[in-house]
């Protein structure tokens, strides 16, 4: 149980909590978050050390009472849960739509201080809906935005502006997160330059442990074998972009 230290804005209905106490965790790993008499969730770690924190979207009732609380209120903590990012090699390209941005950021400040370039896609509906972009930069990242209304940067999808990228530039390995329609062109573009690959993968997440089969995805656990999955896993999911499993757990499309 953890004392909220800041809860913070920073787009359209997405909020930070940090908390005063350290935390060791993999950019891309997952703590479930419990809001104490309404419901437990997974969340992307955001900050790690010291001040480690959490991002979300609010959305259902669970992430709508998780808004309401306040510094020095009180919720659950789990984990950190699942595999995380790995920096592979020197000129990294990494693509982030919406709340992928999440667990992009301190992976973006990891691969800076292991000595690796980095440029980075923030790809968002619109120029207010950006996210982390002054955070990349401090960080000394070279930021590339696409918008799907052309508000800011490059008019039309991040995935379109990552292919730009990789036709005109040479990249070591490219990772992603977001809608996975998204991640999917990503992952197509970066196969056909030969690149290795890494993804964060999103599905409904129960216990977080792989027991409890929520976000299976073709024999795979999304919290135990993932969230990051690499090339050789990514090509043979045929569940992704396609299908994920709903709170019934029947098959629905992505």
């Amino acid at each position: 149980m953890l004392t909220i230290a800041e809860h913070l804005d920073d787009a359209p209905a997405v909020r930070t909590v940090r908390f005063d106490v350290p935390m060791t965790a993999a950019p891309g790993q997952f703590v479930m978050v419990w809001v104490p008499g309404v419901d437990e969730f997974p969340m992307s770690v955001s900050y790690v050390g010291n001040r480690f924190g959490f991002t979300y979207q609010v959305l259902g009732d669970g992430t709508k009472s998780l808004s309401r609380l306040k510094p020095f209120d009180i919720v659950g903590i789990r984990g950190p849960y699942g595999r995380g990012f790995s920096v592979k090699g020197k000129k990294l390209l990494m693509v982030a739509g919406g709340l992928g941005m999440a667990p992009i950021a301190p992976f973006v400040e990891q691969a800076i201080e292991h000595r690796s370039s980095v440029d980075l896609v923030i790809g968002a509906k619109g120029n207010a809906n950006l996210l982390f972009e002054r955070r990349a930069l401090a960080a000394g990242a070279k930021v590339h935005i696409a918008t799907d209304d052309g508000s800011r940067g490059f008019k039309g999808f991040a995935s379109d502006l990552a292919d730009d990228l990789l036709q005109k530039e040479e990249f070591d390995a490219v990772y992603t997160c977001g809608p996975e329609p998204m991640m999917v062109k990503v992952l197509n573009s970066a196969l056909q330059k030969g690149l290795p690959v890494q993804a964060s993968l999103e599905r409904l997440m129960k216990c977080g442990i792989g027991i409890c089969d929520s976000c299976a995805i073709d024999g795979k656990h999304v919290c135990r074998d993932g969230p990051v999955f690499g090339e050789r896993d990514l090509q043979v999911l045929t569940d992704l972009g396609r299908a994920k499993l709903d709170l019934t757990g029947r098959k629905v499309r992505v």
